[in-house]
């Protein structure tokens, strides 16, 4: 199971989910957002990162010139959009997101470039990050990897795999002592939860 800790905006944070068992790390380049962080200040956090943990940075409706750029200089290893059309920048491991509405139909995904798909509750202009969740049932059949989004913690994210068994899950602000500020002993938790 691929864990991703999305959200991360100090070496603390980051260490504590690399050393928790976190596959992957996201930081979130989207200025609206309470847990933007600073190119250079992400940098300084992933050259601190032990070998093997993704660096996953999040975009939201970005030229894809500016996103390859960015991913080059502070050394991302992939690059999730967020946005109506976002563009692909060549070259770069991609994980696109989607937003969960009733009707989805998991077959879409089949239609759409990406590597993978995280699948997140609607949150509007935020693009993520607010807590919701979605019938994971959703997700579930998709012939593409999945990363379940939106909502999840230490208490049902064994209930979203088995709901939806999704390649990966991607926790945020439930893990939260406050925005941008990661709650260690939740955050411990969660990891162990979806790491059974």
């Amino acid at each position: 199971m691929m864990v991703k800790i999305c959200g991360i905006t100090n070496r603390g944070d980051a260490l504590a989910a690399a050393q928790g068992g976190a596959s992957a790390l996201g930081f979130n380049f989207y200025p609206p957002s309470p847990r933007y962080i600073a190119p250079q200040c992400a940098r300084k956090i992933l050259e601190a990162l032990p070998p093997g943990v993704l660096k996953v940075g999040v975009f939201a409706n970005e030229p894809a010139a500016r996103v390859a750029a960015l991913a080059g200089e502070i050394g991302l290893d992939i690059v999730q959009l967020h946005g109506e059309s976002p563009e692909f920048p060549a070259g770069l491991r991609v994980w696109r997101a989607l937003p969960v509405a009733p009707g989805f139909d998991a077959a879409c995904l089949d239609r759409i470039p990406g590597e993978a798909f995280l699948l997140d509750a609607p949150s509007g202009a935020l693009h993520g990050g607010t807590g919701r969740s979605f019938d994971w049932a959703l997700a579930r059949g998709a012939r593409r990897p999945v990363i379940l989004a939106g909502g999840l913690d230490e208490m049902n994210v064994r209930r979203a795999i088995e709901e939806a068994r999704p390649w990966g899950v991607d926790a945020c602000s439930r893990l939260e002592s406050a925005p941008g500020r990661k709650d260690h002993f939740r955050m411990a938790k969660f990891l162990k939860a979806a790491q059974p």
